[in-house]
Parts: C-alpha cells; structure tokens; sequence
C-alpha cells in the first residue's frame, strides 16, 4: 500500500517553491518537474484542517473541498486572531516594510512584511513586480499602509481570482510592468503625514515574470521546458510577439477541488503565488495548492490522468481588466 501524504502548503524559498509536508519534509518544485499525486479515499483520507498556529486541529474537523483556508471556522478565527494582518499585534519588535505591488493593469494593492522575510511575502502573493516604501516600526508601517489607502485610494487587499485572470494580459517588457508602481511610488512619497519612524526608499522595481516562468522579454512562454505530449499540448501558447502573457494561450481551466480517488499528473511549467500551472495532454491546468491541504495524497506511478474537476478559467470582470523500488522522498 502506498504511504500517504498531507500537504501543509506551498511557500517560496530563495530557490523557488517548496512545497511543505506533514512530518516537515519539503519538495522542491523547479520548471519540468512531473507533478503527479492521486487523493487518498476511505477512513483517514478525507481532507481535515490544518489547524492553526503550528498545531493540529484539536476536533480534526472536516474542510469543504472548495476552500482554499484549509481549516475549520474555529482554527481560522484562532489563526486569524494572531496575524500582523488582523491588526491585533501592537508589540512586535521587528522592523516591517511597506511595499507596492503590482499583479497586472489595474491592479496594485500596499502592504507590509517584515523585514526578515525579504521578498517572501510578495511570492506567495503571486506579485509580477513591486517595490518597496519605506521600513520601521510595526505601528509606523501600518500607518503607512492607512495613509496610503486613504489618500489615494490604493487597496491592501486583492481577490485572488483577480490576481490569476490578469495574468492573461501583462505586458511584455519589465519597464512596462513597472509602470504603474513608479508612478503611484512617486505620488505616495510626496504625500505629507508620514510617520518620522519610518525610512523612505527609493523606488526600485523588482520584476518576478521569470521567476514565476510566465515569459520574458522575448515574449517566449513559459512552456519551452515541457517535453513529449505535455509540450504538444501547449506548443500553441507559444507564440512570437505575444507579450509574457504569452504563456496563458494554452490555459484551458482551473482546478475547483480535489476529490478523493482523483488524480493530478502534469509538468511544472509556471508557479505563481500558491498556483501551480500544469502542462497535461489537455493544456495548461491551474491548481492552486491551497486546495490540497489537509487532503491525504498518494504518489500517483505513472498515471497520467487529470480528472479532478476543473472549469474555466475565469476572465477578470471588464470594469477591472483595463487598466519506483527505491526509497519514496515524497510525492513527487
């Protein structure tokens, strides 16, 4: 019988995505690598929380297969309740930055990090660019972030589905990408009412286009790195002049949720945020990793079917869109 797996989630590492396990063992995900993983059925398969703060759900309750929080409504309160997010840490002694980030037209958000965590926290969000504001002070920092979602109407937060439909339309040149964030950075430093504990920085933008593998100046996509069926299946995506949305011609859905008995098998062409791209015979498949936690997964051999649901990828709403034998590592 084959040993099953629970998925703790996905984080970015200096190196790229690492996927997390319970037990602590890790799996890096590089470009061209076979994701392939079948959902475990029957007694202890079912998908149950994950619990919060780095411990289990003490009632090990069961989660909807939809949702991408991967707890219970008691384990997310917890969980919630103890985030610089809910607003409810006023005594935390590391430095923070503020940053701007873009995820495609029209849509830039602030935030804060902190320090220590470099440009983490911008990955997992699935940012193509951003650029910093300023550091100091939690408190200084969550100043900040009011001044600028008062003054000039700049969101802290962004609908995730937002975040994946714009990538369908991202310009094809860096300086482009940046566009945006120069222009809102220069209005934002020239606002008066910034805390005196809070550092300005210059603007300096980071594009992430080729470390998430959705193009590049070329506008060659993501998808030259899959090989035999995987590439036919996508070789339409690749197109010349196309811009780094490039990589999205091949797109043909999403996946909604995991189910137990179903299978996952594709190539890594592009990771993005939580969001794995997934070169199969019948295109390019999304799978947002947050929907595999908490579910008991089964390396999957050499099945290469794809028959979790999916549906199609939905398209940003118009009032946005302007602007083997040996010993087993893991699942894959």
């Amino acid at each position: 019988m084959a040993r099953m797996w629970r998925c703790t989630g996905l984080r970015w590492s200096a190196r790229g995505p690492v996927l997390g396990w319970d037990g602590g063992r890790r799996t890096a995900l590089t470009r061209g690598k076979r994701v392939a993983f079948k959902v475990a059925e029957g007694e202890g398969g079912g998908r149950t929380c994950g619990g919060a703060r780095g411990n289990a759900c003490p009632l090990g309750a069961a989660v909807p297969g939809r949702s991408t929080g991967g707890r219970c409504e008691e384990c997310a309160r917890l969980d919630r309740a103890h985030s610089v997010a809910a607003d409810t840490v006023a005594d935390d002694p590391r430095p923070y930055r503020v940053y701007l980030a873009w995820f495609g037209p029209g849509l830039v958000k602030v935030g804060i990090t902190a320090l220590e965590r470099g440009p983490a926290r911008l990955l997992e969000q699935g940012a193509v660019c951003f650029s910093w504001l300023g550091s100091g002070p939690l408190m200084a920092a969550r100043r900040s972030e009011e001044l600028l979602r008062t003054a000039l109407r700049v969101p802290d937060r962004i609908p995730y589905a937002h975040k994946r439909a714009v990538r369908a339309v991202l310009p094809g040149t860096a300086a482009e990408r940046a566009a945006e964030i120069e222009e809102l950075h220069g209005r934002a430093v020239g606002l008066g009412g910034w805390p005196e504990s809070l550092t300005p920085e210059p603007f300096r933008a980071v594009d992430h286009v080729r470390v998430f593998g959705l193009g590049g100046e070329s506008g060659a996509a993501a998808v030259v790195g899959a090989s035999g069926a995987a590439a036919g299946a996508v070789a339409s995506g690749v197109g010349s002049g196309a811009g780094a949305g490039a990589f999205r011609a091949g797109v043909v859905g999403e996946v909604t949720e995991l189910v137990g008995g179903g299978t996952v098998s594709g190539e890594l062409v592009a990771a993005a945020g939580p969001d794995l791209h997934l070169a199969t015979e019948r295109g390019i498949v999304v799978l947002d990793t947050r929907l595999m936690t908490g579910w008991g997964l089964e390396p999957a051999g050499g099945d290469e079917r794809f028959d979790v649901p999916v549906r199609a990828l939905r398209a940003l709403p118009s009032s946005r869109a302007g602007a083997g034998g040996g010993r087993q590592d893991g699942l894959f």
